[in-house]
């Protein structure tokens, strides 16, 4: 299916049509007065080779769902994705290429998913694109897995992936491409722009890795010493990479950056920096560029135009997919189904059996453990779900029983990532992007320093993803403070559109995921407890608030303060209540395990939850300053602003003050300062 369409010639015509991104690239950077122009320049025979002779897209359709992917991971070369679009013919008009990096403009400085049509993947953070597309090439493998048949193969596509030095120096890339080696993703391409240059200069005094036996080492197949500029090398390399169907590819391309610039091409000052007038002008007469800016010759744009060729590739595989349709009605609904995003009726009847009905969930456990529980009840009916560990699965508990490894055969249903928090965030991200599947995956909520950037883009991304963040306090002991969270949910919360939800017991928790479960716009974070934490009885009408973020859990006729509490110390709170009451002292306790969520509530429920003018103290084992603006100026936030300390548990909660008669004598101060 990824054969070229036409024999290859190497014509002046083919390094004209390189030409085109290389000046759309030169001209917005320069009218931008802004963005980096020397990596598109030096890609530029790279994409042409590669868009115009093998990818298979369609610019009418960008959400094609057999399209190969392309993913630019040195985002700062987004003027060559925005000529590469523009040029085959998405909806994204020259008007946008000239308003390139301003306000509001479909070319933002870096490549983003949903701004700009044919954008697989946001990129920016150097290596994280090519992590995302570890995930995609994945995503495709279990897929095929899945709901391919013979004669049927309805899900047969590639990834492509352009990475520079930057992207292959962040560490990340050595935890994703090992993984893709022992996965043998074989569908993954990556063209390593080997330019040498970087923002400091030379990268030769600080990035000497012998690159090729480092990929080789993975056990990626390794084509070097590719001239990026000879388009026949280029292409034999690309047939060469889609004819082995065992292992991912690195094609090494050493490239000169900023190609085409008399004066200052291979260096550095072309990185991120525009070429000027005069420069421009020179190459347009050393290229024999006639055409003005922003101006594509009406032969060049011919050769790049590939709507109609994309409307025929999509014509075929759906005609593919109409054949497989017929024999296998049930598998194409379920292919469709999970292509949509949309979850199965059945799931709601297992978080209401769940919610509802006596069972383990309502026990004392830990949260962690809760969150198994969940898992178990719901693999069968959501077969989207695939979940992992940072090697982490006996502690974090994201494994059920149906849980089956994927292995190089692409089945399965459950990955351990190894000792890689920051790439199992990122791969889940690209899952995610690809579709099909509902990524989770587990590791140590201290450990969510790693993931934190990858969660950021997540949220940027607005992609369904859920972390599971387990030992979420002082409470998991021994381990001392280098595994302690303390200032993590802050931290977290901190992000836009990132949701963290830390539940007090097994019902609370069951919500959190059907609330992650049912998001469509962001990721989720959950936050459990490694120690057993007390259920509570609710009314059915607590059942159905806990999914607003906050709700009163223990209520009293005109309150005089409320206390509000996350997690495991929604226990500690409900317990100083009781003693306040002893004194006749009215206290609400309000659980609060999404304070995301529940200050998207409209005003009316908020205050009817927290009465203003009522005082109120919070409680949570981790950094207090993100909670004075829940409590107000006179309220007092009950936590931990210092690290942890390695004893018992329960040797902790006291040493730092986190108890019932601390949290009650601290009730008594707010009412008496009213």
């Amino acid at each position: 299916m990824n054969s070229p369409d036409k024999p290859f010639t190497a014509d002046v015509a083919a390094l004209a049509t390189a030409d085109a991104l290389r000046f759309l690239a030169a001209d917005a950077v320069q009218q931008a007065r802004s963005g980096h122009p020397g990596a598109p320049m030096g890609m530029a025979d790279m994409a042409d080779v590669l868009w115009r002779r093998h990818l298979r897209h369609n610019p009418a359709d960008p959400g094609w769902r057999n399209r190969d992917r392309f993913v630019l991971s040195n985002g700062h070369a987004s003027m060559l994705l925005y000529g590469l679009l523009h040029l085959t013919g998405y909806d994204l008009p020259m008007e946008e290429i000239k308003r390139f990096r301003q306000l509001h403009a479909r070319t933002p400085g870096h490549p983003e998913v949903d701004v700009t049509p044919g954008v697989e993947t946001t990129t920016g953070p150097l290596g994280q694109g090519l992590a995302n597309a570890v995930g995609m090439a994945l995503a495709e493998k279990m897929l095929a897995a899945s709901f391919n048949r013979p004669g049927h193969d309805v899900v047969d596509h590639r990834t492509y992936v352009f990475v520079g030095d930057g992207c292959l120096m962040e560490g990340i890339s050595h935890e994703v491409c090992s993984l893709a080696g022992t996965l043998g993703l074989s569908k993954l391409v990556v063209f390593y722009d080997d330019n040498g240059i970087s923002i400091d200069g030379d990268v030769k005094e600080w990035f000497t890795d012998d690159t090729p036996q480092r990929f080789a080492a993975y056990g990626w197949n390794v084509i070097a010493g590719v001239d990026g500029h000879d388009a026949a090398a280029l292409d034999n390399a690309i047939i060469a990479a889609n004819s082995q169907f065992s292992r991912p590819t690195l094609i090494c391309c050493k490239t000169v950056i900023g190609y085409g610039s008399p004066t200052k091409a291979g260096g550095h000052d072309v990185h991120g920096a525009p070429l000027g007038a005069d420069e421009v002008a020179a190459m347009r007469h050393q290229r024999q560029w006639s055409a003005a800016p922003f101006e594509i010759p009406p032969a060049i744009a011919a050769a790049w135009d590939a709507r109609d060729a994309g409307r025929a590739r999509q014509g075929e595989w759906e005609a593919t997919f109409a054949s497989y349709h017929a024999a296998y009605p049930q598998l194409a609904a379920e292919f469709e189904r999970r292509d949509a995003g949309t979850l199965p009726a059945a799931l709601a009847e297992q978080f209401a059996h769940l919610l509802r009905q006596p069972g383990e969930l309502h026990q004392r456990l830990a949260t962690r453990k809760a969150s198994q529980i969940v898992l178990e009840h719901i693999s069968a009916a959501l077969p989207e779900l695939f979940g992992g560990s940072a090697d982490l699965t006996g502690s974090n508990l994201t494994n059920v029983k149906a849980s089956k490894r994927v292995g190089v055969d692409g089945s399965g249903n459950y990955l351990s990532y190894g000792v890689r928090e920051f790439g199992m965030a990122a791969i889940m991200n690209g899952i995610a992007l690809h579709g099909g599947f509902l990524p989770f995956g587990g590791t140590f909520l201290t450990f969510s320093d790693y993931s934190r950037n990858a969660i950021r883009m997540a949220a940027l991304m607005r992609q369904r993803v859920i972390h599971v963040f387990t030992h979420d306090s002082i409470g998991l002991g021994e381990d001392g403070p280098t595994h302690q969270p303390v200032e993590h949910m802050a931290s977290l919360r901190l992000i836009p559109n990132n949701w963290l939800w830390r539940p007090c017991d097994g019902v609370e928790t069951a919500v959190a995921w059907q609330a992650a479960l049912q998001r469509h716009d962001g990721p989720t974070c959950l936050v459990l407890s490694r120690q057993a934490l007390t259920p509570f009885a609710r009314t059915a009408q607590q059942i159905d608030a806990i999914a607003r973020g906050g709700y009163v859990l223990v209520e009293s006729a005109q309150p005089q303060v409320v206390l509000i509490a996350t997690g495991s110390e929604v226990e500690i709170a409900v317990a100083a209540a009781q003693q306040l009451a002893l004194d006749n002292v009215a206290t609400r306790v309000v659980s609060m395990p999404c304070v995301e969520t529940f200050y998207a509530q409209d005003k009316p429920y908020r205050d009817a939850v927290l009465p203003p003018g009522v005082p109120r103290v919070s409680v949570e084992a981790g950094v207090t300053w993100f909670w004075r603006a829940v409590v107000g100026e006179h309220g007092v936030a009950v936590g931990i602003d210092r690290f942890g300390e390695s004893a018992p548990a329960e040797q902790l909660y006291t040493h730092f003050g986190i108890t019932s008669a601390h949290v009650a004598d601290c009730a008594r101060t707010v009412i008496g300062n009213r």
